[in-house]
């Protein structure tokens, strides 16, 4: 009987994760997803048989309830389990009525998480058809470079070799990375990303290998790593630039010997997993610096992608713009036009934040209905450099170093730090520096702020001991 395929869509990043690695406990596979809409996309052009949906209903536009309703149309028997965190009656009512299988309340329980899987995976009696109907959210690029890297797709998919991806924050490295292990022969295997600089260097180890009971303070049972879980499959190293550098030789004797130890334990755990990375970082810049290694890159380097950003793929500014209107507007009522003002400012803009910061633009658009005002938004923030060579009133060129993009990048990042910073300082100043009412009011958990802080050098000192102007510290050679 063939394997049985769960679709994960959940808020946050870290229930996906979960919701992933306990599906698979149970014997079937779990993929997670970035947003309803991929959702939807999947089950309409996917050739891999879909089992079951598990959906948050915590989302704002469309709701949950209308990405049920969509499911329905498609398929009227196709379970749907709805995930969500505080519930009322109404709510629990309003989801079965529109065609919900099932609901899991968070914090979700192994337990619960296991009756619900068995029974709507009974319901289904066997995987859903595929689909075929061709999805509304495809968007083709019309630029030259874009459509050469899709043309590589397929090959590079099929390879099984590692493969690195390279570009700015949210010019859609997990997009390229999902397509390629859906084009290989693991395609119906597990596929699994880790973002090696959202976690500290601690817990991305123990998330990548495991550990046993008893290997520190804490590890009261033994958890099978991200490793063990993708065996036969793909693990996408997010922002692996940031990784810990102590970490690397680990991830290096992994790729080299498809093998390693959970931390505490003696037995040597075998896999077969392929090892995709993506980065924003200058690579070869953070080996000159001693925070990457030299031979891991040669090591994950045999195929390099770059993808290029939204600022040099200007032909897609405007079509990639509508495409987005159309995937977030509201499916039953009319979709905002961009106007010609609005394009101008699309098209003289930089889009530092590449296609997420051109998405959240669209759906801003959707929810004010007001080309005007997003243009004149656009308008006041930084527009788009020069190319590489401008030409002044002379005939000599002059050229324009490549690398001012990587500064002005590491400047955002700064002002981000800062803002971050600002944030924190002012909801401790506000709960007089009690640490459990400022997280509240940062809606963020406890241990959440606490590591913040502490990445982001805020001393746990009284507040006329804190310097307020200066910036966040830097970790040495071990990374961000």
């Amino acid at each position: 009987m063939p394997e049985s395929r769960v679709l994960i869509f959940a808020e946050e990043p870290e229930v996906s994760q979960w919701l992933e690695i306990a599906i698979k406990s149970f014997g079937y596979t779990g993929q997670t997803t970035q947003n309803a809409h991929e959702v939807l996309s999947l089950l309409q052009d996917s050739e891999v048989e879909i089992s079951a949906v598990f959906l948050d209903m915590a989302m704002p536009n469309p709701s949950g309830l209308d990405i049920v309703r969509e499911i329905r149309a498609m398929d009227a028997k196709l379970p749907v389990v709805i995930v969500a965190g505080l519930w009322s009656t109404r709510d629990v009512v309003a989801s079965l009525k529109n065609g919900a299988t099932d609901f899991l309340c968070k914090p979700i329980v192994r337990e619960e998480l296991g009756n619900v899987l068995k029974g709507a995976l009974g319901n289904a009696g066997c995987k859903s058809a595929p689909r075929h109907v061709k999805s509304p959210w495809a968007f083709r690029s019309a630029n030259p470079r874009i459509i050469e890297i899709e043309s590589w797709v397929a090959k590079i998919g099929w390879s099984g070799v590692p493969v690195l991806i390279q570009g700015e924050t949210g010019s859609g490295k997990e997009v390229l990375a999902r397509k390629l292990h859906a084009q290989s022969a693991r395609g119906d295997k597990p596929f699994l990303k880790l973002n090696c600089a959202a976690l500290p260097s601690e817990l991305v180890e123990s998330e990548l290998f495991g550990y046993e009971r008893g290997a520190f303070t804490g590890a009261f049972e033994k958890k099978v790593g991200i490793f063990e879980i993708a065996d036969g499959g793909t693990i996408l190293l997010d922002e692996i630039g940031d990784m810990d550098i102590r970490l690397q030789a680990k991830l290096l004797q992994v790729i080299q010997d498809q093998e390693f130890r959970r931390i505490g334990g003696k037995e040597t755990v075998k896999v077969n997993v392929r090892i995709m990375a993506a980065t924003h970082r200058d690579l070869e810049r953070a080996i000159h610096d001693r925070t990457f290694r030299e031979d891991l890159y040669y090591r994950l380097n045999v195929i390099v992608i770059q993808l290029p950003p939204l600022r040099e793929r200007t032909e897609d500014i405007v079509p990639l713009g509508e495409f987005l209107l159309r995937k977030h507007g509201d499916q039953n009522g009319p979709i905002p036009a961009i106007s010609v003002d609005l394009k101008d400012a699309m098209m003289s803009y930089n889009w530092p934040g590449n296609v997420r910061e051109l998405e959240n633009c669209m759906r801003k658009l959707v929810v004010f209905q007001d080309s005007d005002a997003i243009a004149h938004d656009l308008r006041g923030r930084t527009r788009r450099k020069p190319p590489a060579s401008i030409r002044p009133a002379g005939n000599e060129s002059v050229e324009i170093d490549r690398r001012d993009d990587m500064s002005i990048l590491e400047q955002v990042t700064k002002d981000k730090q800062q803002a971050e910073i600002n944030a924190i300082l002012a909801a401790l100043d506000s709960t007089r520096w009690n640490r459990k009412q400022a997280a509240a009011i940062l809606k963020t958990e406890y241990k959440s702020l606490l590591y913040k802080m502490k990445k982001l050098g805020i001393d746990d000192n009284p507040p006329s001991l804190v310097n307020r102007s200066r910036p966040p510290l830097r970790r040495a050679a071990s990374g961000d």
